[in-house]
């Protein structure tokens, strides 16, 4: 069986650690980032990759630097047949070229399409009606290497991030295993993504520019955004209230109406202040169904509505 060494942080990592421990493979280390502060108390908190590995006492890597030479020396001595990378950091070369069969990634789209730190956002916020998952051989670039094998899923409105991801999670752990196989019995037959010459979408770090919520966009456009963002981070917005009162917003649910139902400007709330809200969009109206004031709590329409109604009297949107 293959010696191996682990490397994630998230929890979309902690699945395919589990399937291959669960096919009999050594996982001779886990790979995993610092712990660092989070919270309001600032305490510090253990990634997820690093919880499943305490608990099933696993040796465990934390380095601060990738180039560190006593970390580097540690891989050496453990001499892996392979290393797999899920949601980790880049990789310098003197460490993915280690290992005697490679080092793969488990990318969660289609590549050569998405390459970067947030696939799955960005394929729904893209309006996607298809993505998937791929195993490939790690090079000198992100995302670039050899692929080995993909499977793909069909993306349907009702998908947001978390249902999307917990898909691809799963059927991440299953191509995994099959990577594996393929690559033990010497079968792996990987394929150059340097043929491919159709136009690339990429999936750049989420920030607080790209996850805002632009009122003059398209409905739809809007729509995506919120799903590809819920529900974390969240798409955010501001509202202004009638005495220029600025609120700072997440939306996480919403649905979309083509087709200008009023004169009003984008951003302009329309509401019974009981049952919907509806924002003024750049060709019709969002309704939304679930919001976050900051500072509260996530609540449906008809609950905010019961609390906060005199908010969006003569409110807008920004």
């Amino acid at each position: 069986m293959l010696k191996i060494v682990y490397m994630g942080t998230p929890d979309f990592a902690v699945g395919p650690l589990e399937a291959v421990i669960n096919q009999g493979y050594e996982i001779a280390a886990v790979v995993t980032a610092p712990d660092k502060p989070s919270g309001r108390g600032r305490k510090l908190g253990m990634s997820e990759v690093k919880k499943f590995a305490l608990a099933h006492d696993l040796t465990l890597l934390q380095p601060t630097n990738l180039k560190d030479s006593v970390f580097i020396n540690i891989l050496k001595e453990i001499n892996p047949d392979l290393i797999i990378v899920i949601a980790f950091r880049m990789l310098p070369e003197a460490v993915w070229r280690i290992p005697s069969k490679g080092t793969i990634n488990l990318h969660a789209s289609l590549l050569p399409q998405y390459r970067g730190a947030a696939p799955i956002n960005w394929a729904l916020i893209n309006g996607e009606t298809q993505s998937g998952i791929t195993t490939f051989y790690i090079n000198e670039n992100i995302d670039t290497g050899d692929i080995i094998l993909q499977e793909t899923t069909e993306i349907s409105e009702n998908d947001n991030f978390e249902t999307l991801h917990n898909r691809l999670k799963k059927m991440g752990e299953n191509l995994l295993i099959k990577t594996l196989k393929l690559i033990e019995a010497g079968n792996a037959n990987p394929i150059s993504q340097k043929n491919i010459s159709s136009p690339l979408k990429t999936a750049p770090k989420l920030n607080k520019d790209n996850t805002r919520i632009l009122w003059e966009n398209n409905s739809k456009d809007i729509f995506n955004l919120i799903r590809g963002l819920s529900p974390f981070p969240g798409a955010w917005t501001t509202l202004i209230d009638k005495n220029n009162k600025e609120y700072y917003f997440k939306i996480l649910d919403s649905n979309y109406h083509i087709g200008k139902t009023t004169s009003k400007s984008t951003g302009f709330v329309i509401t019974d202040s009981k049952s919907h809200i509806h924002i003024v969009c750049g060709d019709g109206v969002l309704q939304v169904n679930k919001l976050q004031l900051s500072g509260r709590n996530v609540m449906t329409t008809s609950e905010f509505l019961r609390g906060y109604a005199d908010l969006l009297e003569g409110a807008i949107f920004k």
